[in-house]
């Protein structure tokens, strides 16, 4: 399995601080991206995988899918 790193924010979220106000379920730090370490066999799996708990209907926003670097030396 590859890893892969997914960037994701929720724009009802965004909407609501950038009105001042907050959402009734999320808390206000999802306005932000969030980046979220994923397993997958490549990168349309790995999406898939996210929006299972960040669906698009709930307001989340899929920015980018990359694959995660190894950092280790």
């Amino acid at each position: 399995m590859a890893k892969f790193e997914v960037g994701v924010y929720n724009k009802l979220v965004a909407e609501a601080v950038a009105a001042g106000e907050h959402h009734r379920h999320f808390p206000d730090s999802w306005a932000d991206t969030h980046y979220i370490d994923v397993e997958a066999e490549d990168a349309k799996a790995a999406r898939r995988k996210i929006e299972v708990q960040h669906s698009e209907k709930n307001g989340f926003v899929i920015l980018s899918v990359e694959p995660k670097r190894d950092d280790a030396i």
